[in-house]
């Protein structure tokens, strides 16, 4: 039971911490092109405290895990002025983009540490199977995380293996689901520079993009999955 306390733990603080540098990331290009408000609103700091929300960050996550087996979340979002950007037209697309880069090199450096480890390719795919029955959700929740825990125990390979695919998992899944071109994801600014949409139709996307949103992944989920399972399976494919 201590074993899978303590995964499932790290698991949760992954994902708390991924979004973390997501979200940071996204101040940090907007302070280099020019603007200051992450900086004055104090948000240009690793600090949990300064970014959970306590219904993204906590109640939500831990609440899909015990429930369903898996989890989701998000952080408070890093504000920022586009106005005060050098760039007007490119620069909230290079600010948006900033927080799935983050996760795409958090993934790399995982796949690497990964990669590097002295574990047999049968043994990574023995760790990757277990986990892989944990991302499938569903019942017998402790059972699914006791058997990812016996996988990789008695190896401090296979231990910082497993710890490594929870890594890519998070960081992939929040770098390509937050690249969908739908607001208030970060793909959406790319589609606003590279369309010439008035400011009006810009603003009537983000007042109802997040419903159409949450309308995509209840009513049409193989949109989401089409994106996001591509991404997961080809880095979990470097990682062996």
């Amino acid at each position: 039971m201590t074993n899978e306390f303590i995964l499932v733990s790290f698991y949760l603080i992954v994902l708390v911490y991924s979004v973390i540098i997501h979200e940071v990331s996204h101040g940090v290009v907007a302070l280099w092109l020019g603007d200051l408000t992450a900086k004055y609103a104090g948000r240009l700091n690793l600090s949990p405290w300064k970014h959970i929300d306590p219904l993204g960050s906590i109640i939500v996550p831990i609440t899909m895990l015990l429930t369903m087996g898996v989890a989701f979340g998000w952080a408070k979002p890093v504000p920022y002025n586009p106005y005060n950007l050098k760039n007007q037209k490119w620069g909230p697309t290079l600010v948006a983009f900033a927080g799935p880069l983050a996760n795409i090199l958090l993934a790399l450096l995982a796949v690497v540490i990964a990669r590097l480890l002295p574990l047999s390719m049968p043994e990574k795919i023995g760790i990757f199977g277990q986990f892989a029955g944990v991302l499938g959700g569903g019942g017998d929740f402790l059972g699914k995380w006791g058997n990812f825990a016996d996988a990789i125990a008695g190896s401090v390979p296979g231990i910082f293996y497993g710890l490594c695919l929870i890594i890519i998992f998070w960081n992939v899944l929040l770098a390509f689901f937050n690249l969908i071109p739908v607001p208030p994801l970060d793909g959406s600014k790319l589609l606003f520079s590279i369309f010439d949409f008035s400011h009006e139709t810009v603003a009537l996307f983000e007042k109802w993009g997040f419903v159409v949103l949450i309308g995509v992944i209840f009513l049409v989920p193989g949109l989401i999955s089409g994106v996001v399972y591509p991404a997961l399976g080809f880095f979990f494919s470097l990682a062996m």
